[in-house]
């Protein structure tokens, strides 16, 4: 199973980049799927979380209402749409595969849940 993450890269405060991660190698349709990062120094935090269908998603507090995960299945990609860029959002972007359909809760929260990851996208956002 591979992820490929992209979409990173520098940007200035306020941007809109988004990421993709394109999957292969499993039914892409089968699993929960996640967005992770992680800032210089700091431990790999939750961001946001799919159901298989896309109807279900999940947010970490400091992204909600900014951010907005998606998936189109039929291209097997996960998407992270980000938007009003801060500094602090500067991190390397992970995409991971979950063991489930579904996502759930606490587990979705901690990197142990997931079964398949992403080599990272690096986001760095300029003031």
């Amino acid at each position: 199973v591979q992820l490929q993450a992209s979409g990173g890269g520098p940007v200035q405060a306020g941007g809109s980049p988004r990421l993709s991660c394109a999957v292969s190698g499993q039914t892409f349709s089968d699993y929960a799927m996640a967005w992770f990062r992680q800032a210089p120094g700091k431990e790999r935090e939750f961001v946001a979380a799919i159901n298989w269908s896309g109807g279900m998603t999940y947010y970490a507090d400091s992204v909600k209402g900014r951010f907005a995960i998606s998936r189109d299945n039929a291209k097997n990609t996960l998407y992270l749409q980000m938007n009003s860029l801060t500094p602090e959002d500067t991190a390397a972007y992970y995409c991971a595969s979950d063991r489930y359909r579904d996502s759930y809760y606490p587990d979705r929260l901690f990197s142990h849940a997931y079964r398949y990851w992403g080599q990272g996208t690096e986001v760095t956002v300029s003031s």
